[in-house]
């Protein structure tokens, strides 16, 4: 079953699909949470979680703009909103925003507000 959630940051609000898998469900047990997130190489937002979330489905990959990934050696936990054609490993992907994500290109660092929308 797919999750639905808020992603507020500011004054943007955007949603998000996430897929069923081990690190998606450890997230949403956390729900609702808001996150300092970094700006980093102008393409992601990241918050780096102090403990490991299960990631049972990682890969070398790419990425699409608006794909929700985690990231296990150092558990981070990523909005990409710009593409830049690199392949990561050891990515697992979590889901996708369904909102346009050019919104985040200028915020820089921000707390980010990530809760389950009801149907």
């Amino acid at each position: 079953m797919l999750t639905k959630v808020k992603i507020t940051t500011g004054e943007h609000v955007l949603t998000a699909t996430l897929l069923d898998n081990a690190t998606t469900k450890a997230f949403v047990a956390k729900l609702p949470l808001t996150l300092p997130m970094m700006d980093l190489y102008s393409r992601e937002l990241v918050y780096r979680f102090p403990e490991a979330l299960p990631a049972n489905e990682t890969k070398t990959s790419g990425y699409e703009v608006g794909d929700i990934v985690y990231w296990a050696p150092r558990h981070s936990f990523v909005i990409m909103y710009a593409q830049n054609g690199e392949r990561i490993s050891d990515l697992q992907k979590v889901g996708t925003v369904d909102s346009d994500v050019d919104v985040l290109r200028h915020v820089g660092d921000v707390d980010v507000t990530f809760e389950l929308l009801k149907d």
